[in-house]
């Protein structure tokens, strides 16, 4: 039993290290060593291994349970930013929010229209949708590129591209005058990797699933390293804006990610201060992906922050937040 017990700890222990890496995506850019960005997507299956083994260490009584716990607590912010549990604010919100991938409206446009029309939202964020309308009562609208649109209610004082070096990702922003205030709207639709089910599904032939992995592989740390010149000069756009700022979209990149922490800083994550439950918003793999993230000035009030699983109208849930600016 005892050498159980010490192989336990020594693979707790490689757990720890590998969480750690993934807080590392904070500091370490993908072009300098890619594959910690790789460890973010398996974020969630290390925390659940972690808890499993201290809930073990500690119906064992060992002391190494403490130092196991102590180490955890580094985790805890990590793992909200997937698994959420605010409490609900009771101000009044005056301006909704909708991101949503359409994935080309191949599970039928009239659906999409259909959803988002009973929502009654006041700005509107499209990836990968070429909607040929505004919605209903959308009186301004912006389409400037065919697969990311922002449409709004309210006036669009201006809008436009971010400029990026990235070929398929695409950025856009638009100032828009909600409730006497100009807010900065940047929807980000990062480099997608290409990838379908069935480059991920394993076989029962091992030879095959380590050529899949390998192919996998392949295409991931290029495509991280795309999404670093593009979040950075993105980032550098929003850092110089005149004004408040919202930004939202599908970003490709999950939580604890070398994305996620660039376009956070100086912003604040509206899941994690007003989500409630699981943010995971794609899910064609049927594996925990939260890749569509909504971010907001500190100075803009998150009230509310939802992922709307009610509804399979494209690969993605739509993501819905709900704002106070006064």
């Amino acid at each position: 039993m005892g050498i159980i017990r010490l192989l336990l700890t020594i693979f707790h222990l490689l757990v720890i290290v590998l969480l750690f890496g993934t807080i590392m995506n904070a500091y370490i850019p993908p072009s300098v060593f890619g594959m910690l960005n790789l460890l973010s997507l398996g974020f969630p299956i290390l925390i659940i291994i972690n808890i499993l083994l201290l809930i073990f260490w500690i119906a064992s009584w060992k002391k190494r349970a403490v130092v196991f716990l102590i180490l955890s607590l580094f985790f805890i912010i990590p793992t909200r930013r997937w698994i959420n549990y605010a409490p609900t604010k009771k101000e009044t919100p005056n301006i909704k929010l909708i991101s949503f991938n359409g994935k080309f409206g191949g599970l039928g446009n009239e659906n999409i229209y259909e959803y988002l029309n009973r929502q009654n939202a006041d700005v509107v964020f499209f990836q990968e949708y070429d909607n040929k309308k505004p919605l209903d009562g959308f009186q301004y609208f912006e389409n400037s590129r065919p697969i990311v649109k922002i449409q709004s209610k309210f006036p669009i004082i201006e809008s436009g591209e971010v400029k990026t070096d990235v070929s398929t990702g695409m950025c856009l922003y638009a100032d828009i005058k909600a409730n006497g205030k100009i807010i900065r709207f940047v929807n980000v639709y990062m480099e997608p990797f290409f990838l379908d089910k069935k480059m991920v599904k394993p076989t029962n032939d091992m030879n095959v699933n380590e050529e899949k992995a390998k192919k996998v592989l392949h295409m991931l740390i290029p495509t991280f390293k795309k999404h670093q010149t593009q979040i950075d000069q993105i980032k550098e756009f929003i850092n110089r804006s005149p004004y408040p700022v919202i930004v939202a979209g599908d970003f490709n990149a999950v939580p604890n990610s070398y994305e996620y922490y660039k376009v956070s800083e100086n912003l604040e994550d509206t899941f994690l201060k007003v989500g409630k439950g699981s943010g995971t918003s794609f899910h064609d793999f049927k594996f925990p992906i939260k890749i569509d993230h909504i971010f907001a000035s500190k100075s803009i009030i998150p009230i509310s922050y939802k992922v709307d699983r009610s509804v399979k109208i494209s690969d993605h849930f739509p993501v819905i937040a709900e704002f106070l600016v006064e």
